[in-house]
């Protein structure tokens, strides 16, 4: 991790971050319901919805870490979404595939290129602007 000044904090967040798409993954998809239509129209909505949630984790955690440490952010983002497609199998009413795995895979691709292109690390400028904008 950077070497950030609120360091449980970031902690805490990406926790509870990790958790809400761990539950959201479990729950029953809300497209597949006959009243919510809106994203039928959308091919492969699932498929995007892995691929855009594991872009944001990636941009997340790199924004956290160091450089050298995203080796690390890939490995733990790839075996969440193992896990994830793991708990998926022992539920009724979604099921795991390993094309959202693919999905998953693309997204930290796409999310650790971000990062190299200069996004990475934010974590350290949110708390510098922080910092000066509060005066501490």
């Amino acid at each position: 991790m950077l070497p950030l000044q609120h360091e449980r904090l970031w902690r805490v967040l990406s926790v509870c971050i990790l958790v809400v798409v761990l539950i959201g993954t479990m729950i029953p998809s809300i497209w597949i319901d006959s009243k919510v239509q809106a994203l039928l129209w959308f091919e492969n909505t699932d498929k995007w919805i892995h691929g855009i949630t594991f872009l944001i984790l990636s941009i997340w955690f790199t924004g956290l870490t160091a450089r050298s440490a995203y080796l690390k952010v890939i490995v733990g983002l790839t075996l969440f979404g193992f896990v994830v497609e793991l708990c998926q199998l022992f539920i009724s009413y979604r099921t795991a595939d390993w094309i959202d795995i693919a999905a998953n895979t693309i997204g930290i691709i796409a999310g650790i290129a971000v990062a190299l292109t200069g996004l990475g690390g934010w974590g350290l400028r949110v708390e510098s602007w922080y910092s000066r904008r509060s005066g501490h």
